[in-house]
């Protein structure tokens, strides 16, 4: 039997926390390994690409394609220590007081699957939905998990759970979101610089 569910949605890059986590640890990475740098062309292929195509694929792979299993597996637990301390001071008791709320609290994120889950673990989300990737080739997307796709992946979690969601209020900073926001009854702007709620995207 499927039960009505109250859900509030949060985005986390620029909305929980300062600070992209994906560039983060691209600059992490750069300042522990030289293999980034050697990729430095392919990189700036994928910016002029993110430029010319901001929702694509291609530029979206290509600019972590330095990225090895290895280095996912020795950098990642260093990262995620340190950009923990990124995080908004609000954020954690927000999504705890949703929570006393009586209301579900899901965290919808295009960041990858070896960073967003464990950054988030002791803010005791019901769920973390984010973009999951080839652990052989941790650049590789096998799911996308970005604008419209956000709302794919709620719906099928909901559905796997049998619920009914009803998105009382969704949170995010940026107009990417923009399919999420929708669904909700309240949309919560944030300043990615200052983490302070603002009016609109």
């Amino acid at each position: 039997m499927l039960q009505k569910k109250d859900i509030v949605v949060f985005d986390f890059d620029g909305t929980l926390s300062a600070l992209d986590s994906n560039v983060e640890f691209a600059k992490y990475c750069a300042r522990r390994s030289v293999r980034p740098w050697l990729f430095a062309p392919v990189m700036a292929a994928a910016v002029v690409g993110k430029w010319l195509n901001p929702g694509g694929m291609w530029w979206r792979q290509n600019i972590r394609r330095f990225l090895t299993p290895e280095m996912v597996k020795k950098f990642a637990p260093g990262f995620i220590k340190q950009h923990r301390r990124e995080r908004f001071g609000w954020s954690k008791e927000q999504v705890a007081a949703e929570r006393a709320a009586g209301r579900m609290v899901v965290l919808v994120s295009a960041s990858p699957d070896y960073l967003v889950p464990a950054l988030v673990r002791d803010m005791k989300f019901d769920a973390v939905m984010c973009s999951q990737m080839d652990a052989a080739r941790p650049w590789k997307y096998k799911f996308l998990c970005w604008g419209p796709n956000k709302v794919c992946a709620l719906d099928a979690w909901a559905k796997e759970n049998k619920y009914i969601p009803r998105v009382v209020r969704s949170y995010s900073d940026s107009a990417s979101d923009m399919p999420m926001m929708e669904i909700a009854g309240e949309r919560v702007w944030v300043d990615r610089k200052t983490g302070l709620r603002k009016a609109s995207c």
